[in-house]
């Protein structure tokens, strides 16, 4: 198993459309490249379902959970979606700068 830790703020993203809010942390550069190598590696990228993502272990300070990052073109990166229970038990909110290990 592969791990890629980075320090980047969690930010909001919103539908114009719809009331529902979505927070991720942006992961770029070596790591977001070590993301990918790791990811068509060990075939953990899912084509057909997700976008393209990647299936990883994520934590923050003491919180694990299992998701997964997608592609994000503006960045060239990954997106790792912080979920509600995650941002509570680690007191996160927008902009924090957060620690994030992701593992595949």
């Amino acid at each position: 198993m592969e791990s890629f830790t980075v320090t980047t703020p969690l930010w909001r993203w919103q539908s114009a459309t719809a009331p529902a809010a979505w927070f991720f942390v942006t992961i770029a550069g070596d790591e977001a490249d070590g993301i990918r190598m790791a990811a068509m590696t060990g075939q953990w990228i899912d084509g057909q379902k997700g976008f393209g993502s990647a299936r990883v272990e994520a934590k923050i300070g003491d919180t694990r959970w299992k998701t997964s990052v997608f592609p994000h073109k503006e960045s060239g990166g990954w997106l790792l979606p912080v979920k509600a229970m995650v941002r509570k038990a680690e007191s996160l909110a927008e902009g924090d700068e957060v620690t994030v290990t992701v593992s595949l």
